[in-house]
């Protein structure tokens, strides 16, 4: 009856079982799921008159006499099935998910319960509905560790919140889309096709007559030291690390958008063929790739897979990025030729938050880079 899950994600044990699976990204979306859902009132629950009812078989139209059920594989109910209310509405968060098996049930469990296994998910929730539903005279709550479905969804939102944002995203999802990617741009190539996989719509790269991609050098950076620029209020200074023998100083207008904290010793994607300029006094090389929404109210970073390699550089499947033809830009002629601000608006992120060009995705040789913004520009 208790609740097992820390307050923050940092709580969590080092190379536990949960914090391992929290990894995976799937816990996140799942429980933000489970939070609004709860808030709402949309997600089933025990009936409050006969919270018990899942560990009793009435029978087929309440025929049978109720008898108590004690394997953990079976569920009981009546007119009002808890369990099977609660199995019907799972399955349709999986389909709409995407996910199966372990991917959406040890989230589910982690997220209800604090616990990585135990007793059924619906038995252990109607015990705390049941015990909820006994006064403070009968049990003492705070004694016996007691944490009600209320103060769980607090909790639960808490933790959330705590995730790192590389954490946000599921990495099954992003592989996928990676593996299809690769695939969709393999048939291409074999068949000197000029159209999608779905083959109903016209390839963009076909029609695209914009600089090629390979002209950017973008390179998977962390930042070693980040302050807030002494002469100008919306601007961070930031050391990055990309792989050189010194680190990069870079200006960046982030200080509406996030803290210093969120900011230190983060993997970050770095456009690093610019020609340094002057920021208010700051001399800055380079720049650090965020994703943004629409109307610039939310601004993130996009992040490369946290086992990434510093000063890798990031490149886009489908497009040559080893021969003649794939060497970056110089600075100079970058500049001069602007063609960052012609690339700009090919750069955004899809419906999963992952960034690209033309529909193909960032990549490292870790996977497929992320964002936790949707549907927005990349700049």
């Amino acid at each position: 009856l208790g609740y097992g899950l820390p307050n923050t994600f940092d709580e969590m044990e080092e190379g536990g079982e949960a914090k391992e699976m929290v990894k995976l990204g799937n816990f996140y979306n799942i429980g933000r799921i489970i939070v609004d859902q709860a808030e709402k009132k949309a997600l089933p629950l025990p009936d409050p008159a006969d919270p018990l009812a899942a560990f009793m078989d009435v029978g087929k139209g309440g025929g049978k006499k109720a008898v108590i059920i004690e394997a953990d594989e079976q569920s009981g109910g009546g007119a009002y099935s808890f369990p099977e209310a609660y199995k019907a509405h799972m399955k349709e968060l999986a389909k709409e998910m995407g996910l199966k098996g372990k991917h959406l049930f040890h989230p589910l469990r982690l997220a209800l319960t604090g616990e990585m296994s135990g007793q059924d998910v619906t038995k252990q929730l109607a015990l705390t509905f049941a015990v909820d539903s006994k006064g403070d005279d009968v049990i003492d709550r705070e004694k016996a560790g007691i944490v009600n479905f209320e103060e769980r969804i607090v909790r639960l939102k808490a933790f959330c919140d705590s995730i790192p944002e590389e954490y946000r995203i599921s990495k099954s999802t992003t592989t996928t889309k990676s593996t299809d990617a690769n695939t969709a741009q393999q048939k291409d190539t074999q068949n000197g096709s000029a159209t999608t996989a779905s083959g109903d719509t016209t390839d963009p790269i076909s029609t695209y007559e914009g600089p090629p991609i390979t002209a950017l050098d973008i390179r998977v950076g962390r930042i070693t030291k980040v302050w807030a620029h002494p002469e100008a209020d919306k601007l961070y200074c930031e050391e990055i690390d990309i792989g050189e023998d010194s680190p990069r100083l870079i200006a960046s207008g982030l200080r509406p958008f996030m803290s210093e904290s969120e900011m230190e010793d983060r993997l970050v994607l770095v456009l690093c063929n610019l020609k340094a300029r002057k920021m208010v006094g700051i001399p800055s090389h380079g720049m650090v790739l965020c994703a943004s929404n629409a109307d610039h109210t939310t601004v993130k970073f996009v992040s490369p897979p946290v086992d990434a390699v510093v000063g890798e550089r990031v490149t886009v499947p489908g497009f040559d990025f080893e021969g003649e033809g794939g060497v970056p830009m110089k600075e100079n002629p970058m500049g001069k030729k602007k063609i960052f601000p012609k690339l700009a608006p090919f750069l955004v992120t899809d419906e999963y938050g992952v960034p690209g060009f033309l529909g193909k995705p960032f990549l490292t040789s870790a996977g497929v880079c992320t964002s936790p913004v949707v549907d927005g520009t990349v700049a």
